[in-house]
């Protein structure tokens, strides 16, 4: 579980403080609840969200334990460095949007047609409750061949999730090898 702590002040100079100590600042919010300004130490987080297993995750921010989600972060432009990072916390029986990543199952046959994998859409912003969320979309791209797209379209019919992208967008293709 990813420990933090409540920011008492949410000024420039607080924050600034915060962030040379080695904190990641975080806004934690979600329906009917209070926002909570947080820090967590920034490799404790990143080492959280890179082991998770699921689209949720545990967070410990003073008497609180939350389930939360990642739903924007903000980077420095030029280092890259993280900087922000909004959590929305995961309420069983509420239904939200959610990014849902995309997971390419199988190896395609346009591989061996001197073709690479482009993948459009790594997260497809899916509204469902928490309960029914799947950890990822799985796609089978095995008998995709060069010039093959797979569109939102083409993804089975789940009753449990609401795609919230077009139709018509593409997820992934085969594109020819330059």
């Amino acid at each position: 579980m990813l420990e933090g702590i409540v920011r008492e002040s949410i000024g420039k100079k607080a924050t600034k403080a915060l962030r040379r100590d080695g904190y990641l600042i975080a806004n934690i919010y979600g329906k009917g609840l209070e926002n909570i300004n947080a820090a967590f130490k920034l490799n404790e987080y990143l080492r959280a969200v890179r082991s998770k297993e699921t689209v949720a995750f545990d967070v410990k921010v003073g008497d609180k334990e939350l389930k939360v989600v990642v739903q924007d972060y903000q980077t420095h432009p030029v280092k890259d460095n993280l900087l922000h990072v909004d959590l929305m916390v995961a309420q069983e029986g509420v239904s939200t949007i959610y990014n849902v990543p995309v997971n390419p199952i199988g190896t395609p046959i346009g591989l061996k047609n001197k073709g690479i994998l482009m993948i459009s859409k790594k997260r497809l912003a899916v509204k469902s409750t928490i309960e029914k969320l799947p950890n990822s979309i799985d796609i089978d791209v095995a008998n995709l061949d060069v010039g093959d797209a797979v569109l939102v379209r083409d993804l089975p019919e789940n009753e449990t999730l609401d795609i919230r992208v077009s139709d018509r967008v593409g997820i992934l293709s085969i594109a020819k090898a330059k």
